[in-house]
């Protein structure tokens, strides 16, 4: 629950503090006080949006900070997700620099303002003035309804759900790409198949090319080759021969000279070398020969080759080899989406059919929920002042989505007419803020929310129906922490706290102060509130008798 509230330099606002009571809190005061100001710095604590321009000294910062008695496992587990002091005592700040910049702080540790409103959820549920409007919203009235259902299946489901959008993506994905490939298949496939037919082996088109030079110049290699082999061996005087001739010539003096054998050794080298040239020489002598028919072949190849360079765009056998890969890649690809969306059809039908049977416990479930809820607001508002009024929950069952396969519509009939109709569009403004209040107290009994905030609850009641408002309210008040907002001396008189707001002048300045009313205080209030600001006598015994 909210103990303390603590608020500095926040729109009329100087410096206030209040402390509040675990039971039911109400909040009076004239119109423009400064009594939905205070809401306006709470709900700056649970992660609403910061406005610079509420800074009531423009040159200081402004602080709010909220001190909360915690005993909610689900608090306990968010500060350990998220890596926060774990204490009986939880303190939020909100701090909002001259600058605009704003900060918050949980246990003195910052926080994101994601991460303070996520935390409020478990802290403080705020109703506003214009918030009955939420009663014609249909993620707001399935949200009551599975508060009271509890279904069990729901967040099983709802991971279900969430694999089972993934493979729908997927599928359309594939899907997609399928016809785009498709598109393509037929040229690639063509593409391909050409290359396979041309089936060119690694480096063949620069083989090729070689091998065209030899063929186109056979006859002049040939006979150079045949001239070089006959001066190195078979002429008059063949350059073997003479080396010969010359390396005996230095052997015969070598015993004069040291260094003579060495170069005699050298010339056997070279003589040794020679004779493997003039070998190697013969052999490609042998080998060459003019071909005009391979001419003729190695030039076709050779151009079909080109021919394939140039309409895709490279230079080499192996930029050519690579292109086909991909094609084949690209072909077997789109072959191979076949299998793989006939495997996603099969996975989203299986995840389908699980998903409409825990739909069906969750739809169940809800339908039970709904009778007992039907009911209990029925009864709640005849104690409001609406005997006559129904609430009826449609449920109907649809198409899967992210919370079952139903859509709710809380239909509404305030004349016994039979004849209902969505609450949001018949109920009108007084009648919206008491359902409201009893679907939240019913709800209440449900989900653990320590506090509950209402501002002006009682818009456009006034009377009994006041009274039963304030009685709904008290008892509320036994399991929960309530705030409320009110001008109506009937809910003011069930209070177990009464804090008064008003408009102080000082120093050419109007702040809002708050003060907490004592018995006789509480009784002169709710006597103005009967009659005006001069009570009656009258008026005060009746105020005596509300507080009674």
């Amino acid at each position: 629950m909210l103990q303390r509230l603590i608020i500095k330099n926040y729109a009329i606002i100087d410096h206030l503090e209040v402390d509040f009571s675990g039971n039911l809190n109400v909040i009076t005061g004239e119109t423009g006080a400064g009594k939905s100001i205070l809401l306006g710095a709470l709900s700056l604590i649970l992660g609403e949006r910061a406005d610079p321009g509420v800074l009531f000294n423009k040159e200081d910062k402004c602080v709010v900070e909220g001190i909360f008695q915690v005993k909610n496992n689900q608090v306990a587990s968010f500060l350990h997700e998220h890596e926060l002091d774990v204490e009986d005592q939880l303190i939020i700040r909100r701090e909002i620099s001259a600058a605009g910049k704003s900060r918050a702080f949980v246990n003195d540790t910052p926080v994101n303002i994601s991460q303070l409103s996520s935390l409020s959820q478990f802290l403080v549920d705020l109703h506003q003035q214009f918030d009955t409007l939420e009663l014609g919203n249909a993620d707001f009235q399935r949200e009551v309804i599975d508060a009271l259902a509890k279904p069990s299946a729901l967040p099983q489901y709802q991971q279900l759900f969430l694999q089972y959008q993934q493979v729908q993506r997927k599928y359309k994905e594939l899907s997609d790409n399928r016809d785009v490939a498709n598109k393509e298949l037929d040229y690639n496939k063509f593409l391909l198949d050409e290359l396979l037919e041309a089936d060119f082996k690694e480096n063949e088109i620069e083989d090729l090319d070689g091998e065209l030079q030899v063929l186109s110049h056979a006859e002049e290699i040939k006979n150079t080759l045949s001239r070089v082999y006959f001066q190195l061996k078979e002429d008059e005087q063949p350059i073997l021969q003479q080396l010969k001739q010359i390396q005996s010539s230095l052997l015969a003096i070598s015993s004069f000279h040291k260094d003579v054998p060495a170069v005699a050794e050298r010339m056997q080298s070279a003589y040794v070398e020679l004779q493997d040239i003039a070998g190697d020489i013969d052999r490609l002598s042998d080998q060459v020969q003019y071909d005009g028919a391979r001419i003729e072949q190695v030039n076709e190849r050779l151009a079909q080759g080109y021919r394939f360079f140039k309409k895709h765009g490279v230079q080499t056998t192996a930029e050519l080899l690579e292109i086909r890969d991909t094609l084949e890649q690209k072909v077997a690809g789109v072959l191979n989406l076949d299998d793989q969306l006939a495997s996603l059809e099969a996975e989203q039908a299986r995840l389908q059919e699980q998903l409409l049977q825990m739909a069906e416990t969750i739809t169940i479930a809800r339908t039970e929920a709904a009778v007992p809820f039907e009911r209990n607001v029925n009864e709640l508002l005849a104690q409001v002042g609406m005997p006559n009024a129904r609430m009826k929950v449609d449920i109907v069952t649809g198409e899967l989505n992210a919370y079952g396969q139903d859509t709710m519509d809380l239909l509404f009939d305030a004349n016994k007419s039979n004849q209902f109709a969505p609450v949001g569009k018949v109920a009108s403004g007084g009648e919206l803020s008491r359902i409201m209040l009893c679907v939240k107290s019913l709800v209440a009994q449900s989900v653990h929310l320590p506090t509950l905030i209402f501002d002006e609850i009682d818009t456009g009641i006034s009377g009994e129906a006041a009274k039963q408002v304030g009685i709904i309210l008290k008892d509320l008040a036994k399991e929960h922490q309530i705030i409320c907002i009110t001008h109506q001396p009937q809910i003011a008189g069930k209070a177990d706290a009464h804090y008064f707001v008003y408009k102080d002048a000082a120093a050419e300045k109007v702040r809002t102060s708050v003060r907490l009313l004592t018995l006789e205080e509480r009784i002169n209030k709710i006597a103005q509130m009967l009659s005006g600001e001069k009570p009656t006598a009258a008026a005060l015994e009746n105020a005596r008798e509300m507080v009674r």
